[in-house]
């Protein structure tokens, strides 16, 4: 499984990078910071998290900016700047419909952009998520306090050849790491971002507050939470799933923030999130004709036909060029005859009546 980087440019000129791999409906990651597509590809906290997606998924996630290999030149992030860097890379994918995946901190900003965008969005899936930050929670006193300690250790410690202060957010992340797992995620703090900006990002995370968009989630939403984690508390994952109408809430049995690969609430993990974007289960989108289009399939040509099977799976025009070995160009012009002969509007339309029709199941 190989993946490929591209670069996107942001409302204000920040240039985000995104990384695409594996195939089927699309599954895109909100980003998180701590993150860096190149490093985790090969790491061993984050690559069976990549590789067993990727299986089942077309997998679309970013660097946030000031992480990886997104600009690390920021000024004060907010949510506005997070949501429009996961609209740079929807739009630079031209994705109509996906699966929304918002792990920790990034669950927040898959939340603000399923209330603005919910016509694009058939799934969402939470992990460790929270509505609120450190600065909003109860006890405020004592959220506080802890939240200042964890931000002066940053400015002491992060830059630093010695992880023994970067180990203090390592063992909340993942307290049952392995030796190797604590060492790479030890580097990793210190590779992905500067100390100036993990504790502008830090600070921003601590103010952030949901509370009022989580309940204007009207898209299916899956919630997942480990039971004893460390950093975001199980309590916060069962307050965010009772703030969104109608989300499915998952107990993990594990300690980590970062499910590993070796415990068994991976696989439950897995399981849960495969289960609910399968195929039977994808969200419909609406679609009112007085023309029904399932009896001009048979206009296709052979090519049409693979490129309408390639759609009805979730796959854009770039990802359909590259399987078919043919240009992006090829593949739009294909495209745009096969809406003119299915009596479609769009992209949504079609994967509806092809699905109707029996595509989406075959491999290509």
């Amino acid at each position: 499984m190989k993946q490929e980087i591209r670069f996107g440019m942001s409302y204000d000129g920040t240039r985000i990078a995104y990384a695409i791999h594996g195939q089927g409906y699309p599954l895109v990651r909100a980003s998180t910071y701590l993150t860096h597509l190149e490093y985790d590809w090969n790491s061993p906290v984050w690559r069976h998290w990549l590789t067993d997606l990727g299986r089942h998924f077309t997998v679309i996630r970013h660097d946030q900016r000031g992480c990886g290999l997104s600009d690390w030149t920021i000024d004060n992030p907010s949510m506005n700047d997070w949501v429009a860097d996961l609209e740079t890379v929807v739009n630079s994918l031209d994705l109509e419909r996906f699966a929304l995946l918002g792990p920790s901190q990034g669950g927040s900003v898959a939340i603000e952009y399923a209330v603005r965008h919910p016509e694009r969005i058939s799934h969402l899936i939470l992990y460790g998520a929270y509505g609120q930050g450190r600065f909003h929670r109860s006890p405020a006193s004592e959220q506080k306090q802890e939240a200042e300690i964890l931000l002066d250790l940053i400015r002491v410690g992060w830059g630093r050849d010695n992880p023994a202060f970067r180990q203090v957010f390592t063992t909340l992340f993942i307290p049952e790491g392995s030796p190797e797992q604590i060492e790479w995620f030890n580097d990793l703090q210190r590779i992905t971002t500067s100390p100036e900006n993990a504790v502008k990002m830090e600070t921003a995370f601590y103010h952030i507050n949901v509370s009022k968009s989580a309940q204007k989630v009207r898209t299916p939403t899956l919630v997942l939470h480990s039971r004893e984690d460390a950093m975001v508390t199980f309590e916060e994952g069962r307050q965010l799933a009772a703030l969104i109408p109608g989300a499915r809430f998952v107990s993990l049995e594990s300690k980590n923030h970062l499910l590993l690969a070796e415990e068994p609430a991976w696989e439950h993990f897995l399981n849960e999130v495969v289960e609910f974007i399968s195929f039977e289960n994808l969200a419909p989108v609406p679609y009112q004709s007085e023309t029904t289009p399932l009896h001009h399939l048979d206009t296709l040509t052979k090519r049409e036909s693979e490129v309408l099977e390639l759609i009805a799976q979730g796959f854009d025009n770039q990802q359909i060029a590259n399987r078919l070995f043919i240009s992006q160009k090829t593949a739009r012009n294909h495209v745009s005859n096969i809406y003119s002969k299915m009596g479609v509007d769009n992209r949504s339309q079609a994967i509806v009546a092809a699905r109707q029709a029996g595509f989406g199941r075959n491999t290509i």
